[in-house]
Order: structure tokens, then sequence, then C-alpha cells
């Protein structure tokens, strides 16, 4: 394939910073900066839209496109409601899981910084009262800033409506797995950056326009795929996005599918998908030993591929997915080899698009 890894020192350098900085769904522009940043160098020219989603593209004047596609955004939590006592009640932005709210730090982005807080929660011993013990719940998880009185928060610059994150940070794990909040799914943002650093550095030229799309608001619905799809109008789509590594206690394999961390990238058949398209990838993957996996979804995908697919009358779409392990928690855990093996099997499949093909059924 290529002389240059798809990771190198400097990729993971990147990959850090990027994970590490907070782009919650509707305020995705400082981790936008920084991914344009990092792919200045293997473009030639960037485009954003009204909300923010972020294109870099590769010979813009061509008249056959080719979108590669992940989201930039990460779920957090909205301040909904201030007491008179002083803490806080939220409501979610995205899918955020009140499960695992209580006793995380967080930081709530206010016009003039951040405020640190904490999700507070009662002692096991004093939070039954005799009878069944409360599970965290929507309305029963608050933050906590370390103030007495609605008046002291709205001093820090805390009201309605400011996006709360959390701020656990990237590290590896055991020298292989990637750990971190909200690989869901700037990880993605990673794999296609790197895509086009491959193609630049191996010197290879394609024939059509490459558009490399981190959408927003993809935990919202899909939102800002759906926006950047009717502005581009792409001939073909190819996403990436997490899947669920069903290999961990609670999930039922029978109806989530097996698939497993480290076993390579997954291949995803659903009507969204283009069967042709992702015959392509699977050739691409078997041509050039790139291991991978099959998913089955029923209806949707659930991924910016439905908003790419059902676009401008139809545009041959695919999803290249990343087995993730612990979704909408802040220890989202992926294995660097599916990470590397994604950024391959994109790059694989781009070298055999040629400029008019339709990958109609019916040719």
């Amino acid at each position: 394939m290529a002389d240059s890894r798809p990771l190198d020192d400097e990729a993971l350098a990147f990959t850090e910073r990027y994970l590490n900085n907070a782009s919650p769904t509707g305020q995705e522009w400082s981790g936008q900066k920084l991914w344009m940043d990092y792919l200045t160098p293997y473009v030639d020219e960037f485009f954003t839209d009204t909300y923010g989603t972020a294109v870099g593209v590769i010979n813009p004047e061509a008249k056959y496109k080719v979108v590669i596609e992940g989201h930039a955004d990460e779920i957090s939590w909205y301040v909904n409601h201030i007491t008179d006592n002083g803490l806080i009640y939220v409501v979610r932005n995205g899918g955020s899981d009140h499960q695992i709210a209580p006793s995380k730090r967080v930081n709530i982005h206010t016009r003039d910084g951040v405020v640190e807080g904490v999700f507070g929660w009662p002692a096991i011993h004093t939070r039954s009262n005799g009878s069944k013990e409360q599970a965290p719940k929507i309305d029963n998880i608050f933050v906590d800033v370390g103030c007495t009185t609605r008046d002291e928060v709205e001093a820090l610059g805390v009201h309605v409506g400011c996006i709360i994150t959390y701020p656990d940070e990237f590290f590896i794990l055991n020298g292989n797995k990637f750990v971190c909040r909200a690989l869901d799914n700037r990880i993605g943002g990673v794999m296609i950056a790197q895509v086009a650093r491959l193609l630049k550095e191996n010197g290879k030229t394609l024939d059509f326009g490459l558009y490399i799309v981190n959408s927003v608001q993809e935990e919202v619905g899909l939102r800002g795929a759906q926006m950047i799809a009717e502005r581009i109008k792409p001939d073909v789509a190819i996403v990436t996005d997490v899947t669920h590594d069903t290999t961990t206690p609670m999930i039922e394999q029978k109806t989530q599918g097996t698939l497993k961390m480290g076993d390579g990238p997954v291949v995803t058949y659903a009507p969204a998908v283009q069967q042709r398209l992702r015959d392509r990838i699977i050739s691409a993957a078997e041509t050039h030993g790139i291991p991978f996996q099959r998913s089955a979804s029923s209806r949707a995908t659930g991924t910016d591929t439905d908003a790419f697919a059902y676009s401008n009358q139809g545009v041959a779409s695919a999803l290249i997915a990343l087995p993730l392990r612990y979704m909408h928690t802040t220890v989202e855990m992926v294995h660097r080899d599916d990470v590397e093996n994604v950024i391959r099997l994109i790059y694989e499949t781009l070298l055999t698009i040629a400029p008019g093909e339709t990958f109609s059924y019916f040719e």
C-alpha cells in the first residue's frame, strides 16, 4: 500500500490534542480549527458551513465528487435549572448516559471560560432511607460547582443553556488500546485526515474531487451531514463511525451481532448502504490483506451514512465502522490496529474509484 504508517508519532500527537479538546454538539468550532490546521498541508482548500461542518478538498475543480466523512461532535449536557441553593440540573445534548454521571468531574463552558464542577451523589449509606435504593436518573443527577446560592452560580457566568462536558483525556492502555471520551466520533476525523495525509505523502493523484468532511451535530440526528450533503452533492460517500464491540458483558450477540475490537474494520450491510460500493470496499480489503468484519443494521445504520445516502435523489454510500467498547462513556476504547486498518481500507478503496462511476445495479 503505502510507504508511510497510517499513524506515525505526529499523527498520534494530533490525535491526543484533538480528542482532548472539547467539541460538544452545537459548539464544535474549536475542534474544527485544530482539525483544519492539521489537514492544511494535505488539501487544496477548505470551506465551512453555517453550523460548523468543515470540509477539506482535493481537486476542487473536478466534476465527479467523492466524500469521506466522520463527525466531529461529542455528547454533552446543558444547564437546565439552577436551584436556590446553587445546584444545577441538566438535560441531554445528544445521547448522554445519566448512569455514568454520578461522581464525574465536569467542565461548564461559559462566555468567560470553563467553570469546573462535579456531578454530586449521596453516599451509599444515606440514599435508600429503608426503601429501594434509587438509581441515577435524569431528574436526580445534579452538578455542584461549590456554590450555596443561585446568585453565586450566576456570578461565575453559568446560566441556563451553558454546555457541560467531561474533562477525561486520552491515554493508551496496554500498549495498543486508545481510551478517551469522544472517540465517538472524533477518531473518525483523525482517520479521514490520515487518508488525506497518505495520499499526499505517497504521491497519489486522484482523478476526482475528494471532499474530506468533518460533520457537526451527528449526535442529535445526523444534522450536519444532512446539510453538507445538500451543499456538496457528491457522487459517492464513504462514511466512518464507531460501532459496538459486542464481546463485553451485558450485550446480547444474538441481537447485536458478534463484533470484536482488534479484529478489523466493520463493513456494514443495510438498506442505505449501496451494495456495489460495499462490494468494492470488501474487494479492496481482500486484495490488500486488510482484516474486516461484517455487521447488519435493520432499517437504518444510525450514522451519517443514512443522511448522505438519501440526499440529492440518492448518493452511493457505504459505512466502514470502527469497533468500540463502552460507547457514550468517558472511557470509550478502540484498538490501534483497527484505527490503522480503517485508514488503510478507505485509502485503498479510493484508489479504485474512477470518475463517472454510478455503481448502478443495471450496468
